[in-house]
């Protein structure tokens, strides 16, 4: 069985972010791998900012992602590029802490004019880590991604079917690795 260290640097809990990574982990699961979560913005705050290498949260998040085979990236885009929230974490990570690992980063931003901050900021960083089996990234705008009045989002159609085949070529990224 895989393991999928999926890494959410949205600082809400409720973002069309985690709309589009619910449809990406059902479909995951669905293909048998084993998840874990590192939702950023649950990290001790000061853990991140004064970059406590030691502290359990961290220690915990950067052994997920060690014993991982892949690594979802994702981020909501702020100024075309990805959260701070998540280069707080980011840099954090070991230098070859994504070395051996496939990666998929996913970003929503508001406005197609943000798709290249994958490519531009996201996937240079991810590189530095060790990162060398890089898939296409997912971009989504935030229109794409309605949130619900009773909780949860709908996501457009052509965003489900793009989320659900970058889970099926993840999957196969990974069993082609292995």
């Amino acid at each position: 069985m895989s393991t999928i260290t999926i890494i959410s640097g949205s600082p809400f809990t409720s973002s069309r972010l985690e709309g589009v990574l619910d449809l990406l982990s059902d479909a995951l699961k669905e293909a048998g791998a084993k998840l874990n979560w590192i939702p950023v913005a649950a990290i001790p705050p000061e853990d991140l900012i004064y970059a406590k290498f030691n502290s359990p949260a961290i220690m915990e998040a950067n052994q997920f992602i060690q014993n991982s085979d892949a690594v979802v990236v994702a981020t909501p885009v702020y100024k075309a590029s990805y959260s701070g929230v998540l280069k707080t974490f980011l840099d954090l990570i070991p230098e070859s802490g994504l070395e051996h690992k496939v990666t998929l980063p996913v970003a929503v931003g508001g406005t197609i004019a943000h798709l290249l901050a994958i490519e531009n900021s996201l996937k240079p960083v991810l590189s530095v880590l060790g990162a060398r089996y890089q898939m296409q990234g997912i971009f989504i705008c935030d229109t794409q991604v309605r949130r619900m009045e009773t909780g949860g989002f709908i996501v457009d159609d052509e965003v489900k079917a793009r989320v659900l085949h970058s889970a099926k070529e993840l999957i196969q990224c990974m069993a082609n690795r292995l």
